[in-house]
């Protein structure tokens, strides 16, 4: 007796799964209120109170600083709980500090140190929701659509980012930069709400009922990523890159408005330059994966992006700002592009009950170098000068992008799938 194999059922396309099209959506609304405040925030310190380099670089290292306190202590709670749950909590945190600027703006009782306080309370949510983020979007979606997903979530963020700095500098033009803060409180709000209507159904949304100490559970998520042939290397090129990355942009904003004498519509326009470049760049990463294969596209990328950096500090007053706008579309190109590779890679390769702690692990060195790029370009910025501190840390950049070369996975043609498997 012969026995009819039951028919596979295609899984249902990207644009039908209901979970991730609420979370698409709030996080599309989220993203531009985050865009304007990338712009308003620190015009705010420039324009209203006069901040110099050294407030700059307070102002990025408040928001980065939370990845090196609680990153790791943060990815062993999130693994214990909903990370639904977590990330409607982080979203309404946030919404209340930022709400609280333009609120004491009104008062009169703004002052610098409340910006600083704020961009802390909003990177502390951050860390949170990020590392929940990790652990939800492999639940709602199917394996082989996380790439397109990524994608997707990447190019609607660099969509947001082409909108947003363009609209915030208009509104710090015409309205003011504290009542444009305003914008990315209710947008956080809206996020809460999106959350709130997803109804997970993956075992990856359930939280673990692992009972062991705290301590043991980030020892576990360091060990993991730190004995990983392929998650070390990537980890500690990020961190570096990232100190590079995050060195000039701390000193853009002021870099553009003193030394460039643009106003604060022209501001958010050149950053717009770069949003442009990472909505490309999002947009062909998945086809560039299945072309080249994951492993050369994200070398070749790294490759690419690390010169781009050195196009910065060659734009003058008048038509040299060219260099710069050229420089901010390649270095969102290459970087947004690489990243949506292998953030899909990670998500596929991490096992979902080490999700959590092997991303705050491997993110607490990714932007756990952050703030000490931002303190230490804040204080170079102020001795040295803005245009060889920007040069400087464009350098480093390149730097930890040619050291792919020194890895195994420049020899790989596809990343791998299990740790076993290699290609």
């Amino acid at each position: 007796m012969t026995t009819t194999p039951t028919p596979v059922v295609p899984a249902a396309p990207l644009r039908q799964n209901r979970n991730f099209s609420l979370l698409w959506l709030g996080e599309g609304v989220s993203l531009l209120g985050n865009a304007t405040t990338a712009v308003l925030l620190p015009l705010l310190a420039v324009v209203d109170f006069g901040a110099g380099a050294g407030w700059m670089g307070a102002l990025t290292a408040a928001a980065w600083l939370p990845w090196l306190v609680i990153g790791l202590p943060a990815g062993a709670w999130v693994d214990r709980m909903p990370p639904r749950r977590v990330m409607i909590i982080a979203d309404l945190v946030a919404a209340v500090a930022l709400a609280s600027v333009p609120v004491a703006w009104l008062a009169g009782a703004l002052t610098l140190p409340h910006l600083v306080v704020v961009a802390l309370a909003n990177g502390t949510c951050t860390v949170f929701f990020r590392t929940a983020y990790g652990r939800l979007i492999p639940g709602i979606v199917e394996t082989h659509h996380l790439e397109q997903a990524n994608g997707r979530m990447f190019g609607t963020e660099s969509a947001m980012q082409v909108v947003g700095p363009g609209a915030g500098g208009l509104m710090a033009q015409f309205l003011s930069a504290a009542g444009g803060l305003a914008v990315d409180a209710v947008s956080y709000v809206v996020s809460a709400v999106c959350l709130w209507r997803i109804r997970p159904n993956g075992e990856s949304h359930r939280p673990t009922s692992d009972v062991e100490p705290l301590a043991t559970r980030i020892r576990e998520g360091i060990a993991y990523v730190a004995h990983d042939p392929y998650l070390r290397p990537l980890t500690l090129i990020g961190g570096l890159s990232n100190l590079g990355l995050t060195g000039f942009t701390t000193l853009l904003v002021l870099f553009m408005v003193d030394d460039l004498a643009l106003s604060p519509s022209a501001v958010g326009l050149v950053m717009m330059t770069g949003s442009i470049g990472g909505l490309l760049g999002a947009t062909f990463a998945r086809r560039l994966s299945q072309r080249l294969g994951s492993g050369r596209a994200s070398t070749w990328l790294l490759l690419c992006s690390g010169p781009t950096t050195l196009l910065l500090p060659l734009s003058r007053p008048g038509w040299q700002i060219v260099w710069l706008i050229a420089g901010l579309f390649l270095v969102g190109l290459f970087v947004v592009s690489g990243n949506v590779i292998r953030n899909a890679w990670r998500q596929r390769y991490v096992p979902g009950h080490l999700m959590g702690r092997a991303i705050t692990t491997s993110q607490v060195v990714n932007f756990g170098t952050m703030p000490v790029a931002a303190a230490v370009a804040g204080v170079l910025g102020e001795h040295l000068g803005l245009r060889p501190t920007i040069a400087l840390m464009a350098g480093i950049h390149l730097l930890a992008c040619l050291a792919i070369l020194r890895t195994s996975l420049a020899r790989l043609r596809d990343l791998p799938s299990t740790l076993h498997s290699p290609r």
